[in-house]
């Protein structure tokens, strides 16, 4: 898993720590609360309210099916501030720092490993991280889309077969962002024990420290 661990210094100065700007780092952990928040309804409604048992009383199922979609409307909820969120990162991208765009590293790795052959190993390690959160932008547009799509199924007069397509690939992509956040903490996790250690506390002061 080493290949997944974020690399704290910058590429092309190694003795300088990566720098995060407030608005970067306002964007990771509010995008952190909200997607942990639309998982939890997820797992609450799956966990609590996806299993009907026979015999309950139509009172009981009727009370279980208006708290079910209490749920999913707060669940909604986060997806429209999902989206928001979104939109402010694809926004932000063009007012950032060169150093600090994601797709100017995403670049220099690609520069550095495949043309310059420059400090190829550690180029290699940024371009692999770098290729997984681009990954990670691509199905999280795919979720927002999804999900936008079907909380304006009605407005969009979205046939039944291809809301639950949509439904089908809105669910995937969720298991996708899971996969990803355990990946995430995982790699962040061994950083922090080796050479990389601070990068929590970088995404918290900025990365200020050299």
């Amino acid at each position: 898993m080493s290949i997944l661990e974020p690399v704290r210094e910058d590429i092309e100065k190694q003795t300088a720590v990566k720098k995060h700007s407030a608005m970067i780092r306002l964007w990771h952990w509010a995008n952190t609360i909200v997607i942990s928040g639309s998982l939890i309804t997820i797992l609450i409604n799956s966990g609590l309210f996806g299993d009907r048992t026979p015999g309950l009383s139509a009172e009981r199922k009727f009370l279980l099916e208006m708290l079910e979609d209490k749920v999913w409307g707060v669940h909604i909820y986060f997806g429209y501030v999902l989206a928001g969120l979104f939109l402010f990162r694809i926004i932000l991208e063009f007012f950032q720092h060169p150093d600090q765009q994601f797709f100017h590293h995403l670049k220099a790795a690609y520069q550095d490993y495949f043309i310059l052959q420059h400090k190829k190993g550690l180029a290699r390690h940024e371009l692999a991280v770098s290729a997984i959160y681009l990954t990670f932008y691509a199905v999280l547009a795919v979720i927002v889309l999804s999900g936008l799509t079907l909380a304006f199924q009605d407005q969009l007069s979205l046939q039944r077969s291809l809301a639950h397509s949509v439904k089908e690939v809105h669910g995937f992509c969720m298991y996708l962002i899971l996969a990803f956040i355990v990946v995430h903490l995982g790699g962040i996790f061994m950083a922090e024990r080796k050479d990389s250690n601070g990068i929590v506390s970088d995404m918290i002061n900025g990365g200020k420290h050299a």
